[in-house]
């Protein structure tokens, strides 16, 4: 018996794994594409959260795989497990990584400020009044009437409360 005809079933399973992974990949890209035209979200952003979900679909099927081809749950959380500790270890501020990246979704979908708009963040050490110049990943970067850069964490940002006032500044065309 030879190995294709031994794991047949695998196999299929393996190819419409395969398959609803590009299907959905196709179709979250679109439909993400479709809602940040609709919504007006610059192309950076857009693309960082097809980003984030593409990730999250690869992690996903692969998981999926290995279940499929018979590898015990037991051991791949213990896998896991591992990975994770060792990360964690290695990059001590993994919470606070994860804790910026899901804000910058959050900030994404909810949209409730866009660059170029001018905001106050109310917080009461460190109060600050300024544009928005770039929202990225992990950081929104916010240019104060001295022209000075303040970067905030995206985590910090939608935990204080932020006004949107109308812009300060002279109007002008924003190239990405």
């Amino acid at each position: 018996m030879t190995f294709i005809e031994k794991y047949v079933h695998e196999e299929v399973i393996t190819l419409i794994v395969i398959a609803v992974y590009f299907v959905l990949k196709y179709l979250i890209e679109r439909l993400i594409k479709r809602y940040a035209t609709v919504s007006e979200i610059i192309e950076h952003r857009t693309n960082l959260v097809i980003k984030y979900i593409n990730i999250l679909l690869t992690t996903s099927a692969t998981l999926v795989l290995f279940i499929v081809w018979g590898v015990k749950a037991e051991h791949l959380f213990v896998t896991l497990s591992s990975i994770f500790a060792v990360i964690g270890v290695a990059l001590f501020a993994q919470w606070s990584i994860l804790s910026n990246i899901t804000a910058g979704v959050v900030l994404f979908f909810s949209y409730p400020f866009k660059i170029g708009d001018f905001v106050r963040i109310h917080d009461k050490d460190f109060p600050i009044e300024g544009e928005i110049v770039d929202i990225k990943s992990f950081y929104v970067h916010i240019q104060t009437l001295e022209s000075e850069i303040v970067v905030y964490p995206n985590n910090v940002i939608l935990q204080k409360g932020v006004s949107v006032l109308k812009s300060r500044f002279k109007e002008k065309e924003f190239v990405d």
